[in-house]
């Protein structure tokens, strides 16, 4: 038997995805009963096609561990960040420079110029792996995967430019050296009440948060040190999207200063390699063996299904896949599947 398989969130979920949720407790995917009733219904709505607006979809996938039956990780995908009634809302980080020559004093500052856009990209989030698994050996880059895999099945239903946003390095109670010397100061906020309040309401941003160009220079050296700096837990994420084809889109999470990521769909190298066959016939696998993602698409319940499998290329006929793959996923002689080779 395979040890771990991915699947969509589906109703009953609930309980076990909160559990996942006090691990990150982020926007995406809070610790809040509530939230999360409302994220596994709409990734319901949204595998299903209930929700017509491909824009107002957002898709949860779940890893099991299949000996305990238990969820153990988490991805999603936004299908847009930014709508008329939501915007998409960031600092770009502006560079300048000053010299005056007859004082021979020359200053490079780091600005902040608040920014929104209401046809904004697909987001990749939420993205959490239980402490007890976080070394188990590709858990990490499956649940990470499966998205881009995703996405490359469904191109029409998501936005050009994809946007991963990372989480910056934090105090240890959570707090962000950016938000108090900027955020509280125009909102008389705390951060995480902020970061509740943003969830559902944005328009305070918009009123609140000042235009123009804020200099860095001017906050603490601790708030500048935090601007588009990727926190310890979150290094690997900005290594794996580099890979793939992300770069640093010179703006930040106007609360925390975090780094936004971004790649257009055509950049990404996981969505290129990932291609639509069929299962040609099952066999042992050996240690030479290339390994994929291989997922099957099903009408109903949980919508897609993908384990990590050995794979040999069979030419026209399509892929061969592994024994326990093909009795897990119940595939049989030109059954369809989508395959992501993994290096």
């Amino acid at each position: 038997m395979l040890p771990f398989e991915i699947r969509a969130a589906v109703t009953g979920d609930e309980e076990q995805m909160l559990h996942v949720a006090r691990h990150l407790n982020s926007v995406n995917l809070p610790n809040d009963k509530d939230a999360i009733h409302e994220i596994v219904s709409a990734s319901h709505r949204s595998f299903t096609g209930e929700i017509k607006d491909p824009r107002l979809r957002q898709y949860v996938f779940v890893i099991i561990d299949k000996t305990i039956d238990r969820i153990v990780g988490t991805s999603m995908i936004i299908a847009q960040l930014g709508r008329k009634d939501a915007p998409y809302i960031f600092y770009d980080v502006l560079d300048e420079e000053r010299y005056a020559a007859t004082i021979d004093k020359h200053f490079y500052h780091t600005c902040l110029r608040i920014g929104y856009s209401f046809e904004g990209p697909t987001e990749i989030g939420g993205l959490v792996i239980m402490p007890d698994y976080r070394r188990t050996d590709r858990l990490g880059t499956m649940i990470s995967y499966v998205r881009f895999l995703y996405m490359s099945m469904h191109r029409n239903l998501f936005q050009q430019e994809v946007l991963a946003e990372l989480m910056p390095p934090l105090e240890p109670d959570g707090t962000s050296h950016l938000w108090e010397a900027l955020g509280r100061r125009f909102t008389g906020l705390s951060y995480a009440e902020a970061d509740r309040l943003s969830k559902k309401n944005k328009e305070f941003i918009r009123g609140l948060f000042p235009e123009g160009v804020i200099y860095a220079t001017l906050l603490s050296e601790e708030a500048q040190k935090v601007i588009g700096k990727t926190g310890l837990q979150t290094r690997g994420v900005e290594k794996l999207l580099r890979r793939i084809g992300f770069r640093y889109a010179h703006r930040v999470d106007p609360f925390d200063g975090g780094p936004h990521y971004t790649a257009r769909m055509d950049e990404i190298s996981l969505i290129a390699d990932t291609r639509r066959t069929r299962a040609d016939r099952p066999f042992s696998p050996v240690s030479a063996d290339r390994k994929a993602l291989v997922a099957v698409e099903i009408p109903e319940e949980p919508f897609i299904r993908v384990v990590l499998a050995a794979i040999r290329d069979d030419g026209p006929r399509g892929v061969a896949v592994e024994n326990d793959a093909w009795e897990a996923l119940a595939l049989h002689h030109s059954s369809p599947v989508v395959i992501l080779p993994l290096e």
